[in-house]
């Protein structure tokens, strides 16, 4: 089995994970951010600017940003859908920012209200807004759309190429529900090997293959991934779509397999505690629950 030496993880969970639960008071997302910033995680996507009407659980994210402790060396980030959400996360101060466009037109449309023509439009208006500010981009529904099925790999190809070709300083592949196996993975990475800078996998666990596509995603050579704290996650325009890979689950297998993540797993599973007493539910994570492997069950405590 070839593996890297390391992989870089990007914790999602304060937006990707809280964007589709009841909304968590400014206060307790803060509390959230500056507990994953003790975990050793290098990155961190603070919330959302999107219009609160369309996403009540991330109103109030600049308050949020202005209330955080920044860790030196962590990057802060905020997904925006257009200029106006550019502006308002650039006055917060975000370190970096998240596009996103998908690769379906039906997605697309449900997610942003805009065709995918009208959305890489904006995408460009947001790159040349932000300089010097690096903009990502994630292109969604990468292995699969709930509304069209099949996506056809050419246009996912097309799109992270032209994405690469506004200025954006990375691609993320998104597997918004879940669609991917790793055959799916490995086939779709080997069409992008060397033609897409900073290419980075974000898996949803729908159909219990997260872990496993984020596996052959590495043995494919990826070293750059989206987690959530807890397997928080969820999209507000895909119904059934479960949450992303968990972040202690993918810390847990990867360092065991001797692949460093820089991530304390015991800092990330007080944070995966303190992120499950906030949206008051059972969490997906099975480290969570199970605890380490090495840890005796006299030892382990008893999740919620």
């Amino acid at each position: 089995m070839q593996l890297p030496a390391s992989v870089s993880i990007r914790e999602v969970g304060p937006r990707d994970g809280l964007q589709n639960e009841p909304p968590v008071p400014v206060e307790a997302r803060v509390r959230l951010v500056d507990a994953l910033s003790e975990t050793g995680v290098r990155r961190i996507e603070v919330g959302s600017f999107v219009s609160p009407r369309a996403v009540p659980a991330m109103a109030d994210t600049d308050q949020v940003f202005a209330g955080i402790s920044r860790r030196q060396g962590v990057t802060y980030s905020a997904l925006v859908p257009n200029r106006r959400g550019a502006e308002a996360a650039r006055t917060a101060k975000a370190d970096r920012l998240q596009v996103v466009v998908a690769a379906s037109e039906s997605y697309n449309r449900a997610n942003v209200n805009r065709s995918v023509a009208e959305t890489m439009e904006e995408i460009a208006g947001v790159v040349a807004l932000a300089a010097p500010t690096p903009v990502e981009a994630t292109v969604s529904t990468a292995w699969g759309c709930p509304y069209e099925g099949e996506v056809p790999s050419d246009r996912v190809v097309a799109l992270a190429e032209r994405l690469a070709g506004t200025g954006c300083a990375g691609i993320s592949l998104g597997d918004t529900t879940g669609m991917a196996t790793p055959r799916r993975v490995e086939a779709l990475l080997a069409r992008l090997e060397g033609r897409v800078p900073a290419l980075n996998c974000h898996f949803h666990d729908t159909r219990g293959t997260g872990l496993a596509n984020l596996l052959a995603a590495v043995q494919a050579g990826c070293t750059d991934f989206d987690t959530a704290v807890g397997g928080l996650g969820g999209s507000p325009t895909a119904p059934g779509a479960a949450g992303n890979v968990a972040s202690e689950d993918v810390v847990h297998m990867l360092e065991d397999m001797g692949v460093a993540t820089g991530v304390d797993l015991d800092a990330l599973l007080a944070a995966a505690h303190l992120a499950g007493g906030l949206v008051e539910h059972p969490l997906a994570s099975r480290v969570l629950v199970a605890g380490p492997r090495t840890r005796r069950l006299a030892d382990q405590e008893v999740s919620g």
